[in-house]
């Protein structure tokens, strides 16, 4: 593969991740859910999107595949740590820090833009 080659599919892949979570974005807020912040970046790591929910925030990973379950797989159980100590330093930032209620979303976008949502996805 060539750097030219690369480089394009590169922004193809950012372009198309975008447009997901700008979709993903658009059914959190018509289910009532308040953007706070999207690819907020720490020190760890990054996070798609971080909504509000009541008094608790809800952090989401976007993933974009031909199809719900090919997405769900691309979740990994180091994605799924990082993201978690991510989320513990963006809590540092929140008037009541750790002791903030949490939830870690999955949202899959497949190849017809269709959202699903996997609610508490790191609950054990």
């Amino acid at each position: 593969m060539t750097r030219t080659s690369r480089i394009s599919r590169g922004m193809t892949n950012y372009h198309s991740g975008a447009h997901a979570e700008g979709s993903v974005a658009r059914d959190y807020d018509r289910r009532g859910k308040a953007l706070v912040a999207r690819r907020w970046r720490g020190t760890l790591g990054e996070i798609d999107l971080i909504l509000r929910d009541g008094a608790g925030l809800v952090f989401v990973e976007v993933k974009k595949s031909r199809d719900h379950a090919r997405a769900l797989a691309r979740v990994t159980r180091r994605q799924t740590e990082r993201i978690m100590a991510t989320a513990q330093e963006f809590l540092g930032t929140q008037p009541e820090g750790q002791l903030t209620p949490v939830r870690f979303d999955v949202a899959t976008v497949d190849a017809r833009g269709e959202v699903r949502v996997v609610e508490n996805a790191f609950a054990v």
